[in-house]
Order: structure tokens, then sequence, then C-alpha cells
């Protein structure tokens, strides 16, 4: 009997957007090992989820960034959150500074 894997559905609310970090190797060069510890947070990754948009003077206001983007976000923002395993990162769509590619 093989075990499954549920696949966690998350939608963001409002103009909040959900990102998987990109990883980042645990060697530099020489072969040296980085504890978790001493490394940075990364700050680009994939959008994995886009919420509706703020709402505005009674309107809705669109997100930007679309699923599937790979962008670059503020070193500090966001929450940290573990999704089926997964860390991801739930910030709002003002924090993300750019898209990549």
């Amino acid at each position: 009997m093989a075990a499954t894997k549920t696949k966690l559905k998350i939608s963001p609310l409002e103009d909040r957007v959900v990102i998987k970090p990109s990883d980042e190797s645990e060697e530099m060069r020489g072969g040296l090992y980085i504890p978790d510890t001493a490394k940075e947070k990364p700050t680009q990754g994939e959008v994995i989820a886009v919420g509706p948009g703020r709402f505005e003077k009674g309107e809705r206001v669109p997100v930007d960034i679309k699923v599937g983007d790979k962008v670059i976000y503020g070193k500090y923002s966001g929450t940290p959150f573990t999704i089926d395993g997964s860390e991801v990162m739930i910030i709002k769509a003002s924090d993300v500074l750019a898209k990549v590619g």
C-alpha cells in the first residue's frame, strides 16, 4: 500500500501572495558547509498562489503578480509558514520588489 501525500490548497486573502523561496546551495566554493543559523534568508522565489486583490473605494484592485512568476522580495518581509513539509512565505504584494526574467 503506497502512502499518498495530500496537497493542501492555500488561497491568500486580498493583496497577499504565497512564495516558495528558491533553494540556496548548502556549500560555498571550497566545500565549506554553512549551518542554517549562519545562512541569510532567501529573497527570491516563485509565486505559488495569489489573492484576488484589495478593495479600494469599493472596487477590487487586482494584483500585478501571477502564479509562476519568479520574484525578488524584501529580506524581512512576510510570514514564513510550513505547508506539506515545504517552507513558504506569505507576503503582501507591495513587498514584492521585482519580477525576474
